[in-house]
């Protein structure tokens, strides 16, 4: 057999096997990859999606757990995974452990950091999600926090 033939049969069952990443494309996908564990816990887990250019997740990552009441976060640690990984645009999100989903006001600071720093990087921040137990979650960008990032 032709070794051409032979490289074009594997890569088409290759491609086959291969599973469809998931498409978080809107606030209630992401909800659904947290998992329970998370949204449940007794101390803050703020968690990172990479994103390809249509929108499908390539990488996950808890970035850091905190406290009761507090998660530190800093753009390094966030964006070091999306430049390793050609990650075209991130989501966040993190838990309250008080199950109030509403922005504190170091939630909004961060927001502000996270979107400035991908505007610097070219990697836009297209949302972040704060959790509550039971479902209940609050999107910074549908409340128009987050400015368009043109994506």
């Amino acid at each position: 057999m032709d070794r051409d033939l032979m490289a074009v049969m594997l890569r088409e069952r290759w491609l086959r096997k291969r599973p469809q990443a998931a498409v978080l494309d809107c606030p209630w996908r992401v909800v659904q990859r947290i998992p329970r564990v998370v949204s449940e816990s007794n101390k803050e887990h703020f968690l990172a999606f990479y994103l390809n250019t249509r929108n499908h997740l390539v990488h996950e990552e808890t970035i850091s757990i905190g406290t009761l009441s507090a998660s530190l976060v800093h753009p390094r640690e966030v964006f070091a995974p999306a430049i390793s990984r050609a990650a075209a645009a991130l989501i966040v999100a993190h838990n309250h452990p008080s199950g109030d989903c509403s922005p504190s006001s170091e939630d909004k600071d961060v927001t502000r950091r996270l979107q400035e720093s991908g505007a610097l990087l070219g990697i836009p921040l297209l949302d972040h999600l704060i959790v509550g137990a039971g479902g209940d979650f609050f999107s910074f960008r549908e409340r128009g926090y987050l400015k368009d990032s043109g994506k």
